[in-house]
């Protein structure tokens, strides 16, 4: 049995992490704003992540064998938890994002290296408690939160954080000792009643009224996984393994808009319009480059991920919610 401490993201394949670690065996503690209950027979610890005095008070004391961070956005928010949890806990395994590759347009699929966290440059002074700045940035942040983890952060200026040396477990900024981390670099995630994203939705209600959907002139297949085996990759993460450094999650088999687009027509009926356009918004799963993801490393690891085909029609149903007409 582990001690493992979930920050944050107790809803979506946070809240099935949550439910697995716990059928696992495992102690369980959430640490969150106390904006939503901990489920039956979790400790909550009740702290804004980003108030360090109030993160050392929630956790003196305390220590944790591996600590889970579903929420951390920032490098501000990822050198507070060096600081604070470097002495506390073994292993900090965070939940990054494809969004990381966001510079990336490779017709082959991406594995982790394409990113040298050596060269992310580290601006702890932008306005990431802005939330619209902060959702505008969204793979920045990961990106730059993961090099502050790996002690990579290339460039210093005013507001900026440099940090020292590169590769997984190197010291930041010189403060505490150095710890081992991993991050988990998540696919676009489908599935669940629970899905709060609106994605799936967005195509449904077009497709349903034979309405455009807008999709770039050349739409490129992106990486997927579904909210149950997300949820089983981090909970194996977590508890299952130690590797530390970055891996990348998704299921085999990439999808294309059309694809999916096919799957919801099959369960609500009407009929799928793209509309290709050269500039303006586009559908959420549609792309305009290519940045599939590599999951040879997970593999390699031990973990074997499902492919697409086996739960597509499944992930489609579960979010739709209807049937047919």
């Amino acid at each position: 049995m582990k001690d493992v401490l979930v920050i944050g993201g107790n809803r979506y394949f946070g809240k099935r992490l949550i439910a697995l670690l716990r059928e696992s065996g495992h102690r369980v503690t959430i640490l969150n704003r106390g904006s939503s209950g901990a489920p039956d027979g979790i400790e909550q610890l009740v702290a804004d992540r980003d108030d360090e005095a109030a993160l050392e008070s929630v956790l003196a004391g305390r220590s944790f064998d591996v600590v889970v961070d579903q929420v951390c956005y920032t490098p501000r928010q990822a050198e507070i938890a060096r600081r604070v949890f470097a002495a506390r806990t073994r292993r900090y395994v965070m939940t990054s994002t494809v969004e990381v590759y966001a510079y990336e347009d490779s017709a082959s699929p991406v594995a982790e290296d394409a990113l040298d966290l050596g060269t992310v440059t580290v601006d702890t002074g932008a306005a990431w408690e802005d939330p619209e700045f902060r959702e505008a940035h969204y793979g920045e942040g990961k990106r730059q939160a993961e090099a502050v983890f790996a002690g990579a952060g290339a460039g210093a200026g005013a507001g900026e954080s440099e940090g020292v040396g590169p590769g997984a477990g190197g010291p930041v900024d010189g403060e505490g000792p150095p710890f081992a981390w991993a991050s988990v670099r998540v696919a676009h995630v489908l599935g669940g009643a629970d899905d709060f994203t609106g994605r799936i939705d967005h195509y449904a209600r077009r497709i349903r009224a034979g309405e455009p959907i807008a999709v770039p002139v050349v739409n490129h297949p992106a990486t997927y996984v579904y909210v149950e085996e997300i949820a089983a990759f981090l909970a194996w993460t977590a508890v299952g393994t130690d590797f530390t450094g970055p891996v990348n999650a998704h299921s085999h088999g990439p999808l294309t808009t059309a694809e999916i687009c096919a799957a919801i027509e099959r369960r609500v009926g009407g009929r799928t319009v793209f509309r290709k356009v050269e500039v303006g918004e586009i559908s959420p799963f549609s792309f305009s480059r290519s940045y599939g993801m590599d999951n040879s490393r997970a593999t390699a690891l031990g973990y074997s991920f499902s492919h697409s085909s086996a739960w597509l029609a499944d992930a489609v149903a579960e979010t739709v919610g209807e049937v047919r007409t």
